[in-house]
């Protein structure tokens, strides 16, 4: 797809792989316009059902390329994350992808590989994984969604000790605080993270879509908002072809094949 982003579909998984390892897969200009190219893939290909973001090397990503990407915020804002796509890999500059997205981390995961961990769905980390949100350390504050996700999903005292503090955490406490949600070996993430990704996709594309949605409206815009998204929901979903699929499997003692329909 590009020199620092790679795709590839497996099955109904979308592969997206951080390949500058020589870099130790930081985020230049061209680069976070590639990562944002991939999940406007993921978002448009009806074939692809689930996002797995890996990446090549032994560091997931040391975080920005700040020498190149911070002039850029500063003359253009943090919309620049975005890469100008139709989907933000942050969910916060513009619209999030509707599918689910899984992340394997390792290594280095500094900075921005923290705010995709918080804007992914499902995090599985290396052993050897090290987390640090340095921004505040270097004079300047994170500004690709940290600051908005990491105290509601992790806690206050958890998102402020490590925000705060530019401090390094390793697997144990991001596994601790809820920033991931598996901790393997070294070098068994990418396949545990894909085992979770293909387990996903084989469920029932519109009751994923659709969960996924209400729990996001309910995070973003409250229970309120998500009890009268979800009504609607619940109706399209009990009629879809898939809801028919699903009670015919079980009565007839068989694998669901699921069409998304």
């Amino acid at each position: 797809m590009g020199e620092r982003v790679v795709t590839e579909v497996d099955g109904h998984v979308l592969r997206i792989g951080i390949d500058r390892p020589e870099k130790r897969n930081a985020f230049d200009l061209a680069m976070i316009d590639e990562f944002a190219a991939a999940y406007e893939r993921l978002g448009e290909d009806d074939d692809v059902r689930v996002g797995l973001v890996h990446a090549t090397g032994d560091h997931f990503s040391a975080g920005l390329d700040l020498a190149e990407v911070g002039a850029a915020v500063a003359e253009h804002g943090p919309e620049a994350l975005s890469g100008g796509r139709a989907y933000d890999p942050f969910g916060v500059w513009g619209p999030q992808v509707p599918k689910p997205v899984v992340m394997a981390v390792n290594g280095i995961a500094f900075t921005l590989s923290i705010e995709l961990a918080l804007a992914s769905d499902v995090v599985v980390a290396a052993d050897d994984v090290r987390f640090n949100q340095l921004e505040i350390g270097r004079g300047i504050l994170p500004f690709g969604g940290a600051t908005m996700r990491a105290h509601a999903q992790l806690g206050w005292g958890n998102a402020m000790r490590w925000l705060l503090t530019a401090e390094e955490f390793g697997a144990e406490e991001a596994l601790r605080i809820g920033l991931v949600q598996e901790v393997v070996p070294a070098g068994e993430h990418v396949e545990r993270a894909a085992a979770i990704a293909h387990r996903i996709a084989a469920q029932a594309p519109i009751g994923v879509r659709g969960t996924l949605a209400n729990a996001r409206m309910t995070r973003d815009e409250g229970t309120e908002a998500a009890k009268r998204h979800l009504r609607g929901l619940v109706d399209d979903v009990m009629r879809s072809e898939d809801a028919r699929e699903g009670v015919m499997s079980f009565i007839e003692r068989r694998e669901a094949r699921f069409t998304g329909r």
